[in-house]
């Protein structure tokens, strides 16, 4: 009897890691470098916070070019990487062959919906945390003109700034000037050309200017604090890249979007379908640190959690561009 029991018990301890032994996680990041102190280095984060508390690896993949897109996520797929997760939009054709191809394998993607049972959408209420930021800008700005500068045109960074406009003109901002830098991807990865636009707003009379622009807005950040102006960052905490320079960052959980689809993996509770991350759901918010501390006044911290509050409980409905493309603000 002894020797049966002790055999369960072995063929338990054997079992209970198995799981977690089918766990290979591989993480695709998109254009711009892991390093780009913005999205891609959001991502990079969680996986690592994911590494350093579980002790699983992961492989991870930068692209330099479109074409090698739907090549590097089959190779990941080919060796079996289970879950895949990748950021940005521009995954999503390759990943609607591949998931197809694989069935049994798990998918995640960022800022993007591909609609397959074994893939997770993670979609982010840009437009809320904007909206939070805006109203600090509004509120920081002497002049009552503020900036918006984006990465590639598309209705995704849209929403980012129309959400900034309602934040920035609901605080009392007469003006809010917009530029996208460019219409291709290389638009997220030209901080010398965010500088340039950054200076061209500063004397048209903007003197806080938030970047939704991936590395691009590194330039604009630099830009704005040589000027003796605020930027504002995005995506990761950018406080620290101009201390006392940048009135805030939205914060855009990408960092926890991937921990969580690692961690669900590995818990076997990875799900297909979406996640729309919002305010309520911890997904966007706006951050507050040493960098800052002394630019948000307690009157503006009052007005951004009043704002927040009220944006939780459907008082203050933001508009999102992505659902009508048009800025009613």
């Amino acid at each position: 009897m002894k020797r049966i029991v002790l055999g369960l018990l072995a063929a338990s301890a054997m079992c209970l890691p198995a799981f977690a032994a089918d766990i290979k996680p591989a993480l695709l990041y998109d254009l711009g470098g892991k390093f780009d102190k913005s999205f891609n280095e959001a991502a990079y984060n969680g996986a690592e916070k994911f590494k350093s508390e579980t002790g699983v690896e992961y492989v991870e993949f930068e692209v330099s070019n479109a074409s090698q897109r739907e090549q590097a996520l089959r190779r990941f797929a080919e060796d079996g990487r289970n879950p895949i997760v990748m950021t940005g939009f521009s995954w999503a054709e390759s990943l609607d062959k591949v998931a197809t191809d694989f069935p049994d394998l798990q998918f995640a993607i960022v800022d993007m919906v591909v609609d397959k049972p074994n893939i997770r959408s993670i979609v982010f209420k840009e437009q809320e945390g904007s909206y939070i930021v805006g109203m600090l800008a509004g509120m920081a700005s002497e002049t009552k003109k503020v900036g918006f500068i984006g990465g590639m045109d598309i209705p995704l960074i849209r929403r980012f700034g129309c959400g900034y406009v309602g934040g920035a003109k609901a605080a009392g901002a007469t003006e809010v000037i917009q530029n996208m830098t460019g219409d291709t991807p290389a638009a997220w990865n030209d901080p010398t050309k965010g500088g340039e636009i950054a200076k061209t707003q500063i004397d048209q009379g903007a003197d806080v200017i938030y970047a939704a622009a991936g590395g691009t807005g590194v330039g604009v950040l630099q830009a704005a604090a040589d000027a003796g102006k605020l930027g504002i960052g995005v995506d990761s905490n950018q406080n620290g890249l101009q201390p006392g320079k940048v009135l805030t960052s939205m914060l855009k959980r990408v960092d926890t979007a991937v921990y969580g689809a690692f961690m669900d993996a590995k818990d076997g509770k990875l799900a297909g379908g979406i996640n729309d991350l919002g305010l309520k759901e911890g997904g966007v918010d706006y951050a507050v640190d040493d960098n800052n501390k002394d630019l948000i006044t307690a009157e503006m911290k009052e007005a951004a959690e009043k704002a927040k509050a009220d944006i939780i409980a459907g008082t203050i409905t933001v508009h999102d561009y992505m659902s009508d493309d048009s800025c009613p603000y």
